[in-house]
């Protein structure tokens, strides 16, 4: 991959036994940035997307070509069915075991699975569909304040009580154990790998820099055959499937069904990758702000 002279210096640099963390949001380069160091010093290549563990979307989720698979192992890719649940706790048992073994490159944007393997996980139980549906009713029919008046004191003064996704799982919790989300993280078990043990990059990815990548990737995709792969998934697609949030696949199964025009499909992914793109920065300036950054002035060669 194109760089400058500081940046190859700093890949020189890495100590080529201590494990490598690459966060970024989507489209920014970090396939290519851990393709470069696998080169340059060996190492595993392991996922760190919640999209791409799942086998059914390839090409839509960006998973790494057969072609840079045979260049460097890759673990945790396509390895999980598009109808079975996968959590960060699945995702940490799975990893586990490869921090053992040849010196890990983990790669991705889910900003979760960062923080939970460098910081810890609480170990709270499953919320039962039942309970969520529930929590689902309430909220749409009396606004998510029916629900925050029901959490526990402590985890309504920590939690951002305008973030619905939040409010949500803490009172699911709550309600499922008896217990408030504030008190399980309490009781995080140390973390897998302390973010000392490692050497982390994260892309510094502007808006102004991003999205014409991110416009362009997504018409890569077509090119590569992201709509061969919608036709095949067609016949099984549900978007109550656990991989049905590839960003993307609603859409060109619409269009496939006579619903969307092709061109509408392409926008509209489009627009979604941006706005997922900006969730992700959000994420990253918030929980990761003390990641020394990798920037577009660094891939300039």
């Amino acid at each position: 991959m194109p760089m400058t002279k500081n940046m190859a210096e700093r890949l020189d640099a890495l100590d080529p036994v201590a494990p490598v963390l690459i966060a970024g949001p989507t489209a920014s380069g970090k396939s290519a940035l851990a393709l470069e160091i696998a080169a340059r010093q060996g190492g595993v290549i392991v996922n760190a997307d919640a999209i791409q563990v799942f086998s059914d979307w390839r090409v839509l989720t960006a998973r790494p070509s057969a072609g840079e698979e045979a260049r460097a192992p890759h673990l945790l890719y396509g390895h999980v069915p598009g109808t079975r649940a996968y959590s960060v706790g699945d995702w940490l048992r799975d990893l586990a075991p490869l921090l053992d073994g040849e010196r890990p490159i983990i790669t991705g944007g889910t900003g979760l699975y960062f923080t939970a393997l460098t910081e810890g996980l609480a170990e709270i139980p499953d919320v039962p569909a039942a309970v969520r549906a529930e929590a689902d009713q309430i909220r749409t029919t009396r606004g998510l304040s029916a629900l925050v008046e029901q959490l526990d004191a402590p985890t309504a003064a920590a939690i951002d009580l305008r973030n619905p996704m939040r409010v949500q799982r803490a009172w699911e919790v709550l309600h499922t154990t008896g217990k408030g989300i504030t008190a399980w993280q309490a009781e995080t078990p140390p973390p897998l790998l302390a973010r000392a043990e490692a050497q982390p990059f994260l892309f510094d990815a502007p808006k102004e820099w991003l999205t014409p990548r991110i416009e362009r990737r997504f018409r890569q995709m077509l090119r590569d055959g992201a709509l061969d792969e919608a036709r095949e998934n067609m016949g099984t697609w549900s978007p109550d499937l656990p991989s049905a949030k590839a960003i993307g696949a609603a859409e060109l199964i619409a269009h496939l069904r006579g619903q969307m025009t092709l061109d509408a499909a392409i926008e509209r992914a489009t627009i979604l990758t941006r706005r997922f793109a900006k969730r992700q920065r959000t994420w990253f300036k918030s929980r990761m702000s003390d990641w020394p950054r990798v920037t577009p002035e660094d891939l300039t060669a």
